[in-house]
């Protein structure tokens, strides 16, 4: 039985986000991970045409949803997670520490957080290392938390699609300076991703380009990893990381989606429920974030 899925990638510029279609060659049963809902922050509307690229491709393929993948609360975009669920079908699912997060930012925006806690909105929540299959294609995860609590790799056949943990080797390691997110945290977690077989192929969820890069890129390698990160190559200091990434996350600002697409990504892609004129309202927490 081959170990190699097939894998294309979809890349949304506007947010620098790369999602998948991970398939098994024999079944033709695949998952999504990590998909983007267009939205526009100025006039608060949504598109589907990313997403409708991914269904497309599902269709003219002749391939079958199984999963419908994230590796963590994104914070730069919209899941388009219930879109293709309601047009393709599949099970949403999510590491089992989402619910940190959950009540995390439900304080932040004064949400009540037993509606999270009283039904699961996930079809699916991962504990740590979980073994799962696309098809008769073997699957596990490993939790690799830092950039946020409830973050997730998963390790399909050959390849490892590790979400924000790591970025392609010429820019380094995501940022950790969201609620509950650590530097240590992160540095261990990606001691654990360079466990792996060295010929391991890695999909990265973001690129931004370097200077002195001229084309994105998705796909690496964990030997790449290990040889040529910027932040945490094999020999790393661990002290010297998390000093390294304080100081620049310091000095980042934050995602311009943050405050909509949390609140929408940690109910897996469930839009807010009309109010009596018929419209859906997103909450934003006025100066909580202020430095």
């Amino acid at each position: 039985m081959s170990n190699q899925p097939w894998v294309q990638d979809f890349f949304d510029e506007n947010t620098n986000t790369y999602s998948y279609v991970v398939a098994d060659p024999q079944t033709r049963k695949c998952a999504v991970i990590d998909s983007v809902l267009d939205y526009d922050a100025a006039s608060a509307t949504t598109q589907t045409a990313h997403a409708d690229q991914i269904l497309a491709f599902i269709q003219q393929n002749s391939l079958s949803i199984e999963w419908i993948l994230e590796t963590h609360v994104h914070a730069d975009h919209l899941t388009a997670s219930q879109y293709i669920k309601e047009q393709a079908g599949g099970k949403t699912a999510i590491s089992s520490k989402i619910a940190v997060v959950q009540k995390t930012f439900s304080d932040i925006y004064n949400l009540d957080v037993k509606r999270f806690n009283s039904q699961p909105v996930f079809d699916h929540l991962f504990e740590d290392h979980e073994a799962f299959q696309i098809g008769e294609m073997q699957a596990y995860n490993i939790p690799t938390p830092g950039h946020t609590p409830a973050c997730l790799s998963y390790v399909i056949g050959d390849a490892v699609f590790v979400g924000d943990t790591l970025f392609m080797p010429d820019y380094g390691t995501a940022r950790c300076d969201f609620p509950k997110g650590s530097a240590s945290a992160l540095f261990d977690s990606v001691q654990l991703l360079y466990r792996l077989p060295e010929q391991t192929r890695v999909y990265l969820c973001h690129d931004y380009l370097p200077e002195g890069r001229q084309q994105y890129q998705c796909q690496t390698t964990i030997q790449a990893q290990k040889q040529g990160n910027i932040h945490i190559h094999a020999g790393a200091d661990k002290g010297e990381f998390v000093a390294m990434r304080s100081r620049r996350d310091a000095s980042l600002a934050m995602p311009k989606l943050i405050l909509p697409a949390i609140q929408i990504n940690m109910d897996a892609g469930r839009m807010p429920e009309p109010e009596q004129n018929g419209i859906r309202y997103l909450k934003l927490p006025l100066n909580y974030f202020l430095k």
